[in-house]
């Protein structure tokens, strides 16, 4: 299905790095073996990245501390850090629990109120960053809302920036208000919705093939991890929302669905493709990979 050939959502050269973060991810995060180079780079290229792009990649990923690197001979292998499966364990828990949640709300926001002078554009892009991830949103330039009981994690993210100019505050919206910026304005809901109906449109039609297991191994990979690179990005964009400020319909629990049977299903036969890459390079190594599950 030549259709879900991956497009890495990273810009230019960050690519290979996001692909082979990805593979790690799905694959080896929670093991302590190294791979040998060969390994991932025979993983990138069934998606279309040269060795030579690939080698690259795996450098700066040491550099920036997400993997470590070993040589036997003239042989070079690479593990993730502690650091990266930390990182990757906590990413994985809210990506695979994304679109789960049930309780009730009741009505109150979180409300983190900052400034940061304007020349200091890199703590700023690390704050925003940060709040988005936790599930804030901009109402204003620097004023961001959640409609979660986020407090304590606002505060933790401030206090490890070390921004000064900083509150924390939670806050209700009245009644009946005429105002027309209500917090919920500061999630761009038409878009979010139209991005939540590509998905669907995207990979519906991939789940009678997946029941009836008419896909093929290379497919599942390639198309497994083009499925998870598109729905990681949703907790940065939908907090999973309340339903109380949401439009009739909203789309999210049906893509959620779509993503964890594709997801799920796919899992051995990507699993097989990975052993099958991984036993040319390094063949004892075969039986360590594993896929995983929105269950665990």
């Amino acid at each position: 299905m030549g259709g879900h050939r991956l497009e890495m959502r990273a810009a230019g050269d960050d690519k290979p790095r996001h692909l082979l973060v990805t593979l790690l991810g799905d694959y080896w995060w929670d093991r302590p073996e190294y791979l040998p180079s060969a390994a991932l780079v025979g993983l990138a290229s069934e998606f279309g990245v040269t060795p030579a792009a690939a080698r690259v990649a795996l450098s700066r990923l040491r550099r920036r501390g997400l993997l470590a690197s070993s040589k036997t001979g003239r042989r070079t292998y690479y593990g993730l850090t502690q650091r990266a499966r930390l990182v990757l364990a906590e990413g994985r828990e809210r990506i695979m629990a994304f679109g789960t949640r049930s309780e009730p709300w009741d009505g109150r926001w979180t409300v983190a109120a900052f400034s940061v002078p304007e020349e200091r554009r890199a703590l700023r892009h690390a704050l925003r960053t940060r709040l988005r991830w936790l599930g804030f949103a901009p109402l204003y330039d620097g004023m961001w809302v959640s409609p979660h009981d986020a407090v304590g994690q606002a505060l933790e993210v401030l206090r490890d920036l070390e921004v000064e100019r900083a509150t924390v505050v939670v806050a209700t919206v009245p009644a009946g208000s005429p105002l027309a910026h209500t917090p919920v304005t500061a999630w761009d809901l038409e878009h979010i919705r139209k991005l939540y109906e590509g998905f669907v449109e995207e990979y519906e039609p991939l789940l009678e093939r997946v029941r009836q297991g008419g896909v093929g191994a290379s497919e599942a990979l390639i198309t497994r991890t083009a499925l998870m690179d598109t729905w990681r990005n949703f907790p940065n964009l939908d907090p999973e929302l309340p339903d109380q400020l949401l439009p009739p319909d909203w789309p999210r629990r049906r893509a959620r669905g779509i993503f964890a049977e594709v997801y799920n299903g796919l899992g051995p036969l990507a699993e097989v493709r990975v052993k099958q890459v991984v036993s040319w390079h390094a063949p004892e190594l075969t039986g360590f990979v594993r896929h995983h599950t929105t269950g665990g």
